[in-house]
């Protein structure tokens, strides 16, 4: 039953964690949280996945965590779940290549 709670809280963490960093949201409510945040402390944080996954773990392991000991080892435990999920994770969509491009004239 625990390891039905530890996957549980990986992945619920992963997605919060995505969603805070990565996405838009329903009518770019996200984006407008990202630019209000912008080049403070808490802008950085959502800019940086890793560090925003132990943010969002902390609640997390003390939901599911048994003692304080249990809760300490559970909370960098879940970030590294989502962390290794998100590497696993395929890119999101890449710049397209130019369709062309002009070389300078020689003169």
């Amino acid at each position: 039953m625990r390891f039905y709670w530890l996957i549980l809280g990986v992945l619920a963490v992963w997605r919060i964690t995505h969603l805070l960093n990565a996405e838009d949201g329903p009518w770019d409510v996200l984006v407008k949280l990202r630019r209000f945040a912008g080049n403070s402390i808490f802008g950085s944080l959502l800019d940086c996945f890793y560090c925003l996954s132990l943010w969002v773990a902390a609640p997390f392991a003390s939901a599911i965590g048994g003692g304080w000991k249990h809760r300490l080892l559970l909370w960098p435990a879940l970030s590294g779940g989502a962390i290794l999920l998100q590497k696993l994770s395929p890119p999101g969509p890449s710049v397209p290549a130019a369709e062309y491009y002009e070389e300078e004239r020689k003169e």
